[in-house]
């Protein structure tokens, strides 16, 4: 077995072995590390582990990668894809900064990511490889974001899951399992006109306006709008973004949809505060769950949340069940894990300075700031 670097000679084999690997995740799609370098400018460390004389795997015809879109099924005739001799990945990028320290996450800035194996084996080294590169670099930690246990003696930090609805066959069977009263909040919306809308790059500007408002009244930095930018730019057939409007036209909610094999996933949503009485969410949760049904997905991930708190419930009226993430760590030094994220005391303070800035300047410092938090 041979654990190296990712040759950009070698995506096809790459992407091929993601699809059609039952435990990968979107986020194991190469397309991310040129997102993550073009929008942050990270260094990162795509590691490979091939082994020789590997056979063939037998691909499924029937079963494509995207429901919604056959054409994206990989072509079990194609014998030249040397995707077979990869037996395992790990997506790794470095942040680095003096608030924050040096330090490697698989994946930053989303819910997945970590090591991607077909056995024990490939595991060990994939994760040996990456703890050479951390000691290396004189790293802090590397945090692996994965939806299972993984082992492998690394200690898990378990604070988050994953909220997933399975899906019926259409709307109209899902309609009928919610109770009256998400059947009336749904509708109020829509009595006072409002209305939603799927796009791509001619959403982006609604989704961003409401997504930068929202961040700064959560006391967030804001990414830029060329991260999201360059997400629809590297994924055309695995992105949408849906807009709930006013019936003046005015953007109130928005959502940030991406789609891998039989799921549908909302990694960004955000709504208006002042308009909160409206209920403009449920009515973009509503719009993106018919969707999701009528391209034949069959899941929806709501995204992470701590059970028990706001979101948490809010996804949980839907239907949605949580599933365990497990955040793996090695540590350098050993202590206690790292906890880059609001809910540390210690930025409580930057968070309430944060959520009194005007909503354009958070856009230009926003961007400096998050590059760095994972």
């Amino acid at each position: 077995m041979q654990i190296r670097l990712y040759n950009p000679s070698e995506k096809q084999s790459w992407d091929f072995y993601v699809l059609n690997h039952p435990d990968s995740t979107h986020y194991h799609l190469i397309g991310w590390k040129d997102v993550v370098e073009k929008s942050f400018g990270h260094k990162t460390y795509y590691l490979l582990a091939t082994q020789d004389h590997v056979a063939p795997e037998t691909i499924n015809p029937s079963n494509p990668i995207n429901p919604s879109n056959p054409s994206n099924s990989i072509n079990p005739s194609n014998p030249t894809n040397p995707s077979n001799r990869i037996v395992g990945i790990l997506p790794l990028v470095q942040l680095k900064s003096k608030l924050f320290g040096n330090f490697m996450v698989s994946l930053p800035f989303f819910n997945y990511g970590g090591i991607c194996a077909d056995n024990e084996e490939a595991r060990e080294q994939l994760l040996k490889e990456a703890i050479k590169i951390a000691k290396g670099r004189k790293m802090e930690h590397i945090e692996l974001r994965h939806n299972q246990d993984m082992g492998n003696g690394l200690t898990a930090k378990m604070a988050k899951v994953s909220m997933r609805l399975e899906l019926p066959k259409s709307a109209e069977d899902l309609w009928s399992t919610f109770p009256s009263k998400l059947r009336s909040q749904i509708r109020k919306p829509e009595k006072e006109g409002m209305y939603s809308r799927f796009g791509r790059e001619e959403e982006l500007d609604s989704f961003y306006t409401v997504f930068s408002i929202n961040m700064r009244d959560l006391g967030t930095p804001v990414y830029s709008k060329h991260f999201f930018e360059n997400i629809l730019k590297a994924f055309p057939d695995k992105t949408e973004i849906c807009t709930v409007y006013t019936k003046e036209g005015r953007p109130v909610a928005s959502g940030f949809l991406l789609n891998f094999k039989t799921m549908l996933e909302i990694p960004w949503a955000s709504s208006l505060k002042e308009f909160n009485r409206s209920s403009p969410n449920m009515l973009l949760y509503w719009s993106v769950l018919k969707f999701a049904c009528q391209k034949g997905f069959k899941v929806f991930d709501f995204g992470r949340s701590t059970p028990g708190e706001g979101t948490f419930k809010f996804k949980e009226q839907w239907g949605a069940k949580p599933v365990q993430l497990y955040w793996h760590y090695w540590l350098k030094k050993g202590g206690p894990l790292p906890e880059l994220n609001p809910n540390n005391p210690k930025y409580q303070l930057a968070i309430k300075i944060w959520q009194r800035l005007p909503v354009g300047l958070t856009k230009v410092i926003g961007p400096m700031i998050v590059k760095n938090l994972p």
